[in-house]
């Protein structure tokens, strides 16, 4: 059974290159483009990783990350964010609510080298 991972964006666009990029890695996308869709696809198809804008429209990722997290507890979560983070603010503000971020504008390669080491970490 492939790998499920729950993309989380409001832009079609990121949701599409998401999606080609991962599945030509192998994994299983799951897309969503709001907290409704997200919260109903972790019912329907848990994932092993998900990958969640910040800035939704009409809402926090921050916050979705939170009430996901109540679910699923030991699934990596990565961040993707068009802004920049500082180490001490990732270390200070983040730590505990996500396991990494990536920055949207980063070559996408970058981001299947960290899917890869959190999923290895979580499987031991």
């Amino acid at each position: 059974m492939k790998t499920t991972i729950l993309t989380i964006d409001d832009e079609d666009v990121i949701l599409n290159l998401l999606d080609e990029y991962l599945s030509i890695e192998g994994y299983h996308v799951v897309r969503a483009k709001n907290p409704r869709e997200a919260k109903q696809a972790v019912v329907d198809h848990p994932p092993d990783l998900i990958l969640t804008d910040l800035q939704l429209e009409k809402s926090d990722g921050l916050i979705l990350v939170t009430e996901l997290r109540q679910k699923l507890p030991d699934v990596p979560v990565i961040l993707l964010t068009g802004v920049w983070f500082d180490e001490q603010t990732v270390d200070e503000k983040l730590s505990g609510k996500i396991n990494a971020y990536h920055n949207k504008s980063a070559p996408l390669h970058e981001l299947g080298i960290l899917v890869k080491r959190l999923l290895k970490e979580t499987r031991g």
